[in-house]
């Protein structure tokens, strides 16, 4: 069984979460800051978790709450822009690496399902 690590969807959900600390460094909006960093680690973890926990039934519900999270940080990533947290472009790709992240999750759970 491959480890968490090695899983590609991981290092880049570890990867973005570097991205949303690094773009919440300067906002003093803690309720905010809380909300997009939860929403980025869970991504994180949850990988992980489902990764290590023993079934590919609960490996892929874990996944789909990881996808579910992909989706919560792209959310907040537009109220981001909205309230002027970052740049139109900075949102924008970090949206883009959510969406690559969520895309891998769904190419993973598809292949566990088809295995």
């Amino acid at each position: 069984m491959r480890q968490f690590e090695e899983l590609r969807i991981w290092q880049d959900s570890r990867i973005l979460v570097s991205k949303i600390y690094s773009l919440t460094s300067k906002n003093k909006d803690f309720s905010f800051n809380d909300q997009i960093k939860r929403a980025s680690i869970s991504i994180m973890n949850n990988i992980a978790e489902g990764n290590d926990s023993g079934s590919d039934t609960m490996f892929i519900r874990f996944l789909n709450i990881a996808k579910a999270s992909c989706s919560e940080v792209k959310s907040m990533l537009y109220l981001a822009e909205d309230i002027k947290i970052c740049t139109s472009e900075e949102a924008e790709n970090l949206r883009q690496d959510a969406k690559n992240i969520s895309a891998g999750i769904f190419k993973l759970i598809d292949y566990l399902k088809n295995k």
